[in-house]
């Protein structure tokens, strides 16, 4: 990480922040996180849409998803590689099907079919995701996400994924997995990144609301039980969490986690390591 590159990542994630908290000057939670995910999606810098990783195949495949934490409805989708942000086809499935979870194709066509814009595959091409996958660099991940509490105490939460450097075509991680990687409900919002398998087998993302719900911690303590769980099976990763009242957690147990934050006064915190 040299400073250069630092100051890349934090104008990119400071864009995300900005997108999100102008939506919710008069707007809802839903729609901030989307916002804030569909920037960070675009942007080649992070693994999810733009940059997203290859697979062992040198292929693309994209996972997303979206949770409402007032109503409890979640949409999303998973293994796409047509769809420039999948995260909006992720809301997509949750307000125009009866269903959670979409994959592939089906997801895709469903998704074209309520206006969601396709990419060639050169749009998802970086050149340092081709170098992380020539040097078989398995197991190099990443993921977006967004959390927010509107005016109103309503939350929600936002991941997109292009997975890890390396994955066998067709796994599916924890980031469409509504409790694993993207959970929301009238108690808290999360969102997590790190290796998925690990947040799939702890439920992380539910585990930090049940937490609070049935052991009444507080969202610092039960963000940092719930990733002690996935440092236990001698995996690494973070998330991100924010409460009714606009606490924010956002523990991580690896080296570093791309992270910030914005409150009511649009005082911005960004940070690295």
């Amino acid at each position: 990480m040299t400073s250069g590159r630092a100051v890349r990542y934090e104008k990119a994630l400071a864009r995300a922040l900005d997108a999100g908290y102008e939506i919710l000057q008069n707007g809802k939670a839903l729609d901030a996180v989307c916002a804030a995910v569909v920037a960070l999606e675009d942007s080649p810098l992070f693994n999810a849409g733009r940059g997203a990783c290859y697979n062992t195949d040198g292929k693309h495949e994209l996972d997303a998803a979206v949770m409402d934490g007032a109503t409890r409805r979640a949409g999303a989708v998973a293994a796409v590689s047509r769809l420039r942000n999948p995260v909006l086809a992720a809301r997509a499935v949750m307000e125009k099907s009866t269903h959670v979870l979409l994959v592939g194709r089906g997801a895709e066509r469903f998704a074209l079919a309520h206006g969601a814009r396709i990419a060639p595959a050169s749009y998802f091409a970086t050149r340092s995701r081709l170098v992380a996958l020539k040097r078989r660099l398995t197991g190099h991940h990443g993921t977006v996400g967004a959390v927010a509490v509107d005016a109103d105490g309503n939350l929600a939460a936002a991941t997109s994924t292009g997975g890890y450097t390396g994955k066998l075509p067709g796994r599916v991680g924890d980031s469409p997995l509504i409790g694993a990687g993207t959970y929301a409900d009238e108690i808290c919002a999360v969102s997590g990144t790190g290796f998925g398998e690990a947040f799939i087998r702890t439920v992380l993302a539910y585990d930090v609301a049940a937490r609070m719900r049935y052991r009444g911690e507080k969202l610092a303590r039960a963000s940092a039980a719930a990733l002690a769980r996935i440092a236990a099976l001698g995996a690494d990763g973070g998330l991100i969490a924010v409460d009714r009242r606009g606490n924010i957690a956002m523990p991580f147990n690896s080296e570093g986690m791309y992270r910030g934050a914005i409150d009511q006064q649009g005082h911005r915190r960004l940070a690295i390591y």
